[in-house]
């Protein structure tokens, strides 16, 4: 069954067999049940925000969120609208993830950690919405990072665009090429949330 969630394809999501399953399990069969994917297209959603969670869910089930090329929106409308939030509720209770293993750059990852957390002229610090008190804005740290350079350059050329007011749209098109990949190496092999796991 998980084999099967990690090659679906939108046609095909009619093809599960729901029957015995709890609501997150499918989203499991390519998330993790642990929260923790094996495959950078889908992303960690293990200690993620509840709120952000079903925000999203809710957007590829409407449409308005696209950007994965329609599994998403095929998957979600395998689940019932009253079994969103126990679904959010399940994966944000979850350990968050550990970052990444592979190395770091050093000189990479503190100009990604500067950007964060500072920014820069004409540019604002990611931390001043993706930080614990914003539930509608989600956890970045120990994501994968090809992942992570995905979402940024789908809002750059305008592929997402579910982040009213176009907030992120106009920082994806702001990151010069260095910068994005210093933010996105800084991010997938750092904690910055209580509960996360600490790398091995």
């Amino acid at each position: 069954m998980f084999f099967l969630g990690l090659s679906l394809q939108p046609a095909q999501a009619g093809m599960i067999d729901k029957e015995g399953m709890a609501p997150w399990e499918i989203c499991g069969m390519c998330h993790g049940l642990d929260g923790n994917s094996h495959m950078s297209k889908f992303p960690k959603l293990a200690g993620q925000k509840a709120d952000y969670i079903k925000a999203q869910f809710i957007a590829f089930r409407s449409g308005e969120r696209t950007n994965d090329g329609g599994q998403m929106q095929a998957i979600t409308e395998e689940v019932q609208p009253e079994e969103i939030d126990s679904i959010a509720h399940y994966f944000a209770q979850l350990t968050a993830p550990a970052p990444t293993d592979e190395g770091i750059d050093d000189a990479l990852y503190q100009q990604g950690e500067l950007l964060f957390r500072m920014g820069r002229a004409g540019l604002p610090a990611c931390q001043e919405c993706h930080n614990p008190a914003r539930s509608d804005t989600p956890w970045l740290d120990a994501q994968h990072e090809d992942y992570l350079k995905k979402q940024l350059d789908d809002f750059r050329v305008g592929n997402r665009t579910n982040d009213t007011p176009s907030v992120m749209r106009n920082i994806a098109i702001e990151l010069k090429p260095d910068e994005q990949s210093a933010v996105v190496h800084y991010l997938s092999r750092s904690v910055l949330r209580a509960g996360s796991q600490e790398p091995q």
